[in-house]
């Protein structure tokens, strides 16, 4: 321990290895719902008839091979505290979009689950591919560059409304509302003991209303041990929290533990691993739709990676004497090759998730927080059974603690100038309410120069930004 604590510089950045070891469980334990929710979204994606057997444990241990791979790469060649997992965004892009317009897209009237799948993990490591050759010219570093510095500062405060509101989601306080889009749930119903009743309103009752009680109870506990300065506040409430969950029934153990991991492996092997299917480029190709999948995996991914990167580290002072964020170089090339990874492995694309600024805020500052994580994610191959009783409910009070914490940026903005402000408000806002780190960037960026071409400072604005702008309305056309 006390070389890897030298290998990562603990010391050097005002650490210890209990913190970041503690941190590294916090980040693991505030990210694991995307290992578990994706392999779900993706099997989803088509009605039950006509799901691929063994689909949803390939992707399981797809997304959780993934994740250690990505993150490893955060750890000992980035040197920062932040993890890979599948993009929660990109994964329902993946599964709703694209896998659903793969038959258009290669001119084909009908297309299986499992084409429709592998199909997309060849665009996945198509685009993860073009994101890492993008390395060796400096075009990424460029396009970094390229970004003004007060929409950069507003991502941080962006993201941090982001997680927010999955965190409400995740934890059933914000449930959907056709009138209003978003309500809050009938907490009056707590005490029918049914699970839920889904009425055209989308309004839940029963249980789940007391699963939002104790997600209010577990961020209030963070809140309180965090105030106190407790070491492993944030742990402590998830952990509390899913006792509480279980001890009022809000939650209950699976009927079924299953340790067969040799017929998951080969569920893997034979339906994800190297299993790209390029059937979608033939002479039916609808080449303008395919250009707009790799487009927005490339660009989504990026943006996500530096939005996140950035706005996390600028809220944490993991900055150096320029004021730069540690690490951002080496961290966009781990999410590049991370992304390739992902088509290889049979997973959507894993991105720097939101999350690991649960593990940040409790310490983490070098490297060795991502090692942890990602030890743990392995593990997660082996006591999935396990891993799978942290409920949602019990992750959503971190989120939301967190997400307060990253608000509190939005102070260095400045808003005097309202050239600068508008498009900094922008990118705030548009992130939690479009559900997409990417799209609160792209109005950022797109609003900057149209405001500063009609006020006549359109010199401020870098031709490399005017380049990513057209870009960018260009993937909303196509």
């Amino acid at each position: 321990m006390e070389k890897l604590a030298n290998y990562f510089g603990v010391k050097e950045r005002g650490s210890t290895i209990r913190t970041e070891v503690m941190a590294g469980f916090t980040t693991f334990m505030a990210t694991i719902f995307t290992i578990i929710a994706i392999p779900n979204m993706i099997n989803g994606a088509v009605p039950l008839e006509y799901r691929e057997p063994g689909m949803v444990y390939a992707v399981f241990i797809a997304a959780c091979l993934a994740s250690v791979f990505g993150t490893l790469l955060k750890a000992f060649y980035a040197k920062i505290p932040f993890v890979q997992a599948p993009g929660m965004g990109l994964g329902s892009y993946f599964a709703g979009t694209v896998m659903g317009g793969m038959a258009f897209m290669a001119g084909a009237p009908y297309l299986s689950h499992l084409q429709q799948y592998q199909m997309a993990i060849a665009i996945v490591f198509i685009a993860g591919a073009l994101f890492t050759v993008s390395t060796l010219f400096g075009i990424r570093e460029a396009i970094v560059n390229a970004v003004p510095r007060n929409i950069k500062l507003a991502m941080g405060a962006g993201i941090g409304l982001f997680i927010t509101l999955l965190g409400l989601r995740f934890s059933g306080i914000v449930i959907n509302s056709p009138g209003t889009f978003v309500t809050m749930v009938n907490f009056s119903q707590v005490g029918l003991g049914m699970d839920y009743v889904g009425d055209v309103s989308g309004i839940f009752y029963g249980r789940r209303a007391m699963g939002a009680i104790l997600a209010v109870v577990g961020f209030l506990l963070i809140t309180v041990l965090s105030i106190k300065k407790v070491k492993g506040a944030i742990l402590i409430g998830v952990i509390t929290t899913t006792i509480l969950n279980y001890l009022t029934g809000v939650v209950s153990l699976p009927e079924n533990f299953s340790f067969n991991l040799a017929e998951r492996f080969s569920y893997f092997f034979n339906l994800s691993f190297f299993r790209f299917d390029f059937g979608f480029i033939n002479e039916g190709t609808q080449w303008g739709t395919l250009l707009a999948f790799i487009l927005a995996f490339l660009f989504v991914n990026m943006f996500d990676a530096l939005g996140t990167i950035y706005g996390i580290s600028m809220a944490n002072d993991l900055v150096d004497e320029e004021g730069n964020a540690i690490g951002l170089e080496k961290g966009l090339t781990a999410d590049a090759i991370g992304t390739a990874a992902s088509g290889v492995l049979g997973t959507s694309t894993v991105t720097t998730v939101v999350s690991s600024a649960s593990g940040i805020s409790e310490g983490g500052r070098t490297g060795l927080t991502s090692l942890v994580a990602a030890i743990l994610f392995l593990f997660a191959l082996v006591l999935a059974p396990f891993v799978v009783l942290i409920p949602n409910m019990a992750v959503a009070p971190a989120l939301i603690y967190v997400g307060f914490l990253m608000v509190s940026h939005v102070k260095e903005v400045d808003f005097t100038d309202p050239t600068e402000a508008v498009p900094a408000f922008l990118t705030v806002v548009i992130m939690p309410l479009s559900f997409s780190i990417a799209n609160g960037i792209a109005f950022g960026l797109i609003s900057y120069i149209i405001i500063k071409a009609f006020t006549g400072r359109i010199k401020e604005v870098k031709p490399l930004a005017v380049v990513i702008a057209l870009l960018f309305i260009l993937q909303y056309i196509l």
